[in-house]
């Protein structure tokens, strides 16, 4: 497949700028992906899909504030740095984005807080925007990472154009979230309540978690048109012996297992074996996902609706089809749901 087969023209007012007041609230689109036909719910009333030891995957990763504003030495510029990952825990080096890119050489220095509180400098460009910073802070790790990130902000997505408010710090994080990483929510994630897991184990439909730290590569432009010579940035990821088995049992059940999240279909597609079953795993992958493709894990989907030409889209698609995906996609448009990571739910069923 092309990447111009991703377009489609997106209101800008479809944009989510907020979320719904009520996690559980937003709308839900229902796709039947062996049929194509398409519902219209509410999220809440995801549980009607499902039965008792059906098992819903979650990612469990934690967003951390990874945007932070520093001052250039000497000019007293202003700096937007993007922390991505931590490099070297000893040496507090950190793999950032940085904005203005071009005013920022080897060996500047940076200054953080309102008395320069955190300093660090540039040891190292990796590519036209990226660079290794070297915090300069003697204290206590524990302490040098709790102040570094009381200097950050919730790092929103750049098509949420206001500023950063106080209440993202809670909306931006699922309410599962447990393992610090990741720089971008795992927006599926975002609109399960506590009242609705109430709901599902009540109704004996399970849950399980992996961690898989969300990365800017979902955000990243693709620059080629033959989807095959694009490359993914590498996510690190987490699945235990105890998801094996839980998924291994659904399977011998015959029960459903929903993948909440292009990120939770991702992770688990990257660890099937021959055999066709997960492993347990720690460590990294790159691996892309676009039609067509065969899906061995999950049999049904939650994501949100993404933008044209995202590798989000991409996998979405090759999970439900790309004529129905692209249809669905149609219709959200026609029927004003919110994009993004605040924006609506898609559910995609196996019927």
């Amino acid at each position: 497949m092309k990447l111009s087969q991703f377009a489609f023209k997106l209101p800008e007012e479809l944009i989510a700028q907020y979320p719904a007041m009520h996690r559980d609230d937003c709308r839900m689109l229902v796709l039947h992906r062996r049929t194509g036909e398409i519902e219209h719910r509410v999220f809440h009333e995801i549980i009607d899909y499902f039965d008792e030891n059906d098992l819903f995957i979650l990612n469990d990763t934690k967003v951390f504030p990874a945007r932070l504003y520093g001052n250039k030495e000497k000019t007293g510029a202003q700096i937007e740095v993007f922390l991505l990952r931590e490099l070297n825990r000893d040496l507090r080096y950190w793999d950032v984005l940085v904005e203005p890119a071009r005013k920022i050489r080897i060996g500047n220095k940076l200054y953080f807080g309102n008395n320069d509180s955190i300093v660090a400098e540039v040891i190292d460009n990796t590519t036209s925007r990226g660079r290794t910073l070297r915090f300069l802070y003697d204290s206590d790790y524990e302490t040098f990472r709790k102040n570094l990130f009381a200097l950050g902000e919730t790092p929103l997505p750049r098509y949420i154009k206001r500023p950063v408010e106080p209440e993202d710090e809670e909306n931006y994080q699922t309410i599962f979230a447990k393992n610090e990483g990741a720089v971008a929510a795992p927006a599926a994630g975002l609109h399960f309540s506590r009242s609705l897991f109430k709901r599902m184990e009540i109704k004996g439909i399970d849950t399980a978690f992996l961690t898989s730290h969300v990365s800017l590569g979902n955000f990243k432009n693709i620059d080629v048109e033959d989807l095959t010579k694009h490359k993914m940035d590498s996510e690190q990821m987490f699945i235990s012996q105890e998801l094996v088995d839980r998924v291994a049992e659904a399977h011998t059940r015959g029960n459903n297992v929903c993948a909440v999240g292009t990120d939770v279909m991702r992770a688990l597609e990257t660890v099937v074996g021959t055999d066709g079953h997960i492993k347990a795993y720690d460590g990294w992958t790159n691996k892309f996902i676009f039609p067509p493709y065969d899906f061995t894990v999950a049999n049904c989907m939650v994501a949100n609706f993404h933008q044209p030409y995202s590798t989000l889209l991409m996998l979405t698609a090759a999970f439900g089809g790309y004529e129905n995906v692209m249809n669905a996609y149609d219709v959200a448009i026609r029927e004003k749901y919110k994009f993004g990571d605040y924006g609506d739910a898609m559910l995609i069923v196996d019927k």
